[in-house]
């Protein structure tokens, strides 16, 4: 087992990154990040991939071609793009506590 990851952030990233960063990898590469992950965040969602892609490569698929380093997180922790200042002002109260029907009846 090794003590470093195969790629770089591979404790923080997100499922849909370790999905698609694995596919180059060979077969002891992907269990030695799979024995990373179990000694250290056992995340569920990453364990799963991990062993299906250690069954899949174990039934024959071949890692893909190409340099998986490059790959862009889809994720981000930074927070929301969207201003505040794009909020809705508020409006008046509601009158008595209900909202006034609109439509006929």
């Amino acid at each position: 087992m090794a003590d470093t990851p195969t790629f770089p952030d591979f404790d923080h990233a997100t499922v849909d990154t370790v999905k698609h960063r694995i596919r180059s990898l060979e077969r002891d590469q992907v269990q030695d990040l799979l024995d990373h992950e179990l000694a250290h965040s056992s995340r569920l969602p990453v364990l799963e991939v991990l062993r299906t892609r250690i069954a899949e490569l174990d039934a024959g698929a071949t890692p893909s071609g190409g340099d998986q380093s490059e790959a862009r997180d889809g994720g981000t922790s930074h927070g929301s793009p969207v201003s505040p200042d794009g909020a809705a002002q508020p409006g008046p109260p509601d009158r008595h506590g209900l909202r006034q029907v609109t439509w006929g009846g």
